[in-house]
């Protein structure tokens, strides 16, 4: 089989490495790809918002199975255009993917059809939100920007000077462009959060391992958001009695809906939940996996991943038996300094001999034979093991063999996680 996967992230690596193990798989094509990903497939100069070239190369390289990764492509309706030509993929549709890409959309969703999340309201003018606001006693609050926003558009705003601050950035000043033209302020909740990524065919729903996210930039949750400085998995927080409370209340209530609302999902869903006193609630929808948590969940699936993303295409997942291993596994993101703002790149990356982790490349680059920085998250280092200790012990141990000018990484990943299970 020719396979395509779409993107050029740590998250792509992970899925491209995973498929690789297929023995039917006799190439794999990255677009555009990355420094690192260009050991394991062959990457082509197309970027991942480029549909109709991502099409055209599809076409003539006569490919067998597509696999687009990241939220624009999905939200901007790659599936339907590689399927229009005959290209069966794993992904939603574009009118399924507005799930991740309007969150108006996802919280409208939730509140008809009873699917718990936070209270909310939506606004499309600036006066009207920040008189809203003005009247709000109630802090902290969260502002979320309407669209796409690189997982950095929600502020939560701990005061109402804050509040102001945040609508007049992302209304007025669009320091998120046309995502920020609408804006849902909603409560505050509190609470452990989880990741729950799941395969589904618009009938069956297989939640995968859960994880937990490290968003923040500095240690001890400071900083400022970022796409995420590490990951955990299987999260301690997301016990049997848990799952078992999502499945009834959201995850197959989230399929339905979109079933309902004539917009079946197929690919990968992602639930991100906060346990909150009340239960669990979902804070966001992707349409996609979420990256860094495919790093720690794909090493653990036992399942072939292009087999079940073949199943998922051809409705019939039910049929699946899906497994995930024993244990633990930790993913600790080496980022440029100055990230998740300004960052300098071109950074040569030093590897020491024998290193034992699984390295996902991110913001990685060729030049000639050297390989460079090219983004704000540069790599994943994960390791498996049979304790959450061990594998947090490992993930760092090997983070110590690689550097560049600038490197940093967050020293307490996992260390909720640590507390949780002691507790």
């Amino acid at each position: 089989m020719k396979v395509m996967v779409v993107g050029g992230g740590g998250r792509e690596h992970a899925i491209i490495k995973s498929v690789k193990k297929n023995p039917t798989v006799e190439k794999i094509y990255a677009l555009p790809g990355n420094g690192g990903i260009a050991s394991d497939a062959e990457c082509v100069n197309i970027g991942a918002k480029e549909i109709d070239k991502i099409v055209e190369f599809a076409k003539n390289e006569k490919i067998d199975f597509a696999i687009v990764a990241p939220d624009d492509p999905l939200v901007m309706g790659a599936v339907d255009e590689l399927n229009s030509v005959g290209i069966p993929c794993f992904g939603p549709t574009k009118v399924a993917a507005q799930i991740e890409g309007s969150k108006v959309f996802a919280k409208d969703l939730m509140k008809k059809y009873g699917i718990p999340t936070a209270d909310y309201e939506v606004f499309s003018d600036a006066q009207q939100a920040l008189s809203y606001i003005e009247k709000n006693e109630k802090y902290p609050t969260v502002i979320k920007a309407d669209g796409l926003a690189l997982g950095k558009g929600v502020i939560i705003a701990k005061d109402k000077e804050e509040a102001v601050s945040a609508v007049k950035s992302i209304m007025e000043d669009g320091m998120f462009g046309a995502s920020g033209n609408s804006i849902v302020i909603e409560e505050f909740l509190e609470g452990p959060e989880v990741s729950v990524l799941s395969f589904t065919d618009g009938n069956t729903v297989v939640p995968m391992l859960s994880s937990m996210d490290h968003k923040r930039a500095l240690d001890g949750d400071k900083g400022l958001n970022t796409g995420g400085m590490g990951t955990i998995a299987p999260n301690p927080y997301y016990t049997d009695e848990v799952a078992k409370e999502c499945m009834e209340k959201i995850f197959l209530p989230t399929i339905e809906a979109m079933n309902k609302e004539g917009r079946r999902f197929k690919g990968c869903l992602y639930f991100g939940l906060m346990l909150t006193k009340k239960g669990p609630v979902v804070i966001e929808y992707n349409c996609r996996f979420g990256d860094p948590e495919t790093q720690v969940v794909l090493p653990m699936l036992k399942t072939d991943l292009l087999d079940i993303m073949m199943a998922v295409n051809e409705e019939r997942l039910a049929d699946m038996n899906i497994e995930f291993e024993d244990g633990s596994c930790c993913c600790v993101i080496i980022a440029s300094g100055g990230y998740p703002e300004s960052y300098k790149k071109g950074c040569k990356i030093r590897f020491e001999d024998g290193i034992c982790a699984e390295v996902y490349h991110a913001g990685t680059k060729k030049e000639g034979d050297t390989l460079v920085t090219s983004g704000g998250r540069v790599l994943g280092v994960c390791v498996k093991a049979e304790s959450l200790e061990q594998a947090i012990k490992g993930a760092y141990d090997e983070v110590k063999k690689i550097s560049f000018d600038g490197a940093f990484s967050r020293s307490d990943i996992g260390a909720k996680a640590l507390e949780a299970k002691r507790s």
